[in-house]
């Protein structure tokens, strides 16, 4: 009995956790995305969809606790069965005095008795079902593949100097759809590098396969002549300097975010590497300055205010290579020359990537490299390129096109 229940139980409460899951997903989305739900006033939309999740979760907590909740009325049902057959022939044969009323008796509390482990066992299965819906997604996690282990002799750069080389490197995210195929660049000390490309291209595949938060499928990397795989992911990771898009500042003052990147920073420090990202003046303007408390997504400062801040902490982290992720794509044109101006004195004597769709911010780059479907299509300075009339011709001619539409209408 128990084991058809709980099988059809199970069913009902991993549909119940899907659900749970579904619902906190959508909570989140809508308190993180609440403005833009506002901005098209969808509302009444979001509220539907909350109602259809949780009439979905209702319904299969609903089936789940009541299937599970048969089973102990069942088990005392058929316990109450077997109490009352042996009353009903214990009454006969004390009546015919085949046995004696104590010996009925001794026989109805040894049933009962034998009967209750059975009971409680039927009752641990059911709290068990609950849980087993909910360790499975636990276990998809714990299922996952894990990251390949440091070597235990791994290798040091003790004075990195910026040297980068893919060698036949291949990667895939399924086996069966190669990304990127026998890529080979070589980089030297102090180079800008540009990476452009349609999106999708693997631009930024590239950046994670240099910090291995991917491992290469094919090849190898290497940091100043030293596979990247031979070192430990925290020493690699420690070389390369980060300025992305999607700015990421935690809950605490601005001068705890500056220097996320080096615990030990003094003030005087810190103040440098802000004015070296001309971010010092707008910092200074803030009622309580550098002790200003950023919030939930840091909401109390503008986007481009953000992107000075994580370029102050790439200076004052000081990495030997540093990696721009289209840092500029998203701000004003005022806050663009002010950051622009910072990336200067940041990639100074550094090697940096610099990832753009804006080909505009990337002329003077020492070496521009064309990725499309993950391989090296073109590459040579702007100027070499645009003689080539190939796919950055192409690229660069049809944005700088569209701009003066743009301008010509204005």
């Amino acid at each position: 009995v128990t084991r058809v229940i709980a099988k059809r139980s199970q069913g009902y409460f991993s549909k119940q956790q899907r659900a749970l899951g579904e619902l906190n997903g959508h909570i989140e989305e809508v308190y993180t995305g609440h403005k833009i739900i506002k901005a098209f006033s969808m509302e009444e939309k979001s509220l539907e969809h909350f109602d259809e999740i949780n009439e979905k979760l209702y319904e299969a907590g609903l089936k789940a606790f009541f299937i599970s909740g048969t089973i102990m009325p069942l088990m005392n049902f058929i316990n109450n069965i077997g109490f009352i057959l042996i009353s009903t022939v214990g009454g006969v044969l004390a009546i015919r005095n085949a046995v004696t009323i104590g010996d009925v008796q001794a026989f109805a509390q040894y049933s009962k008795q034998f009967t209750q482990p059975i009971i409680q066992t039927a009752n641990i299965a059911n709290i068990l079902q609950a849980t087993i819906a909910s360790a499975e997604r636990v276990f998809e996690i714990l299922d996952e593949e894990e990251e390949i282990p440091d070597k235990k002799d791994s290798e040091v750069i003790e004075m990195p100097r910026g040297e980068v080389a893919f060698q036949n490197v291949d990667f895939s995210y399924k086996e069966e759809e190669p990304l990127i195929e026998d890529m080979n660049m070589d980089i030297k000390s102090g180079q800008t590098i540009a990476i452009v490309g349609p999106t999708g291209a693997g631009k930024t595949t590239i950046v994670n396969l240099l910090m291995r938060f991917y491992e290469i499928g094919g090849g190898k990397i290497t940091v100043d002549g030293i596979d990247t795989r031979d070192m430990s992911r925290e020493h690699l990771r420690n070389i390369f300097g980060m300025v992305l898009q999607d700015t990421w500042l935690f809950n605490g003052t601005i001068r705890e975010n500056i220097a996320y990147g080096k615990q030990d920073a003094t003030e005087d420090e810190i103040i440098r590497a802000s004015k070296a990202a001309h971010a010092d003046y707008f910092i200074r303007r803030l009622p309580d300055g550098y002790d200003t408390m950023l919030g939930e997504e840091a909401s109390n400062i503008s986007q481009g205010q953000k992107q000075l801040l994580t370029i102050a902490r790439a200076i004052l982290a000081d990495p030997a290579i540093l990696i721009l992720d289209e840092a500029t794509s998203s701000v004003d044109t005022r806050t663009e020359i002010y950051i622009q101006k910072a990336m200067q004195t940041l990639m100074k004597g550094r090697t940096s990537f610099v990832i753009a769709h804006r080909l505009s911010t990337i002329r003077d780059a020492d070496l521009i490299l064309v990725i499309n479907e993950g391989s090296i299509i073109e590459k040579g300075t702007h100027e070499e390129l645009l003689a080539q009339k190939g796919f950055y011709a192409d690229l660069y001619n049809s944005q700088f096109t569209g701009r003066m539409r743009v301008k010509g209408r204005a």
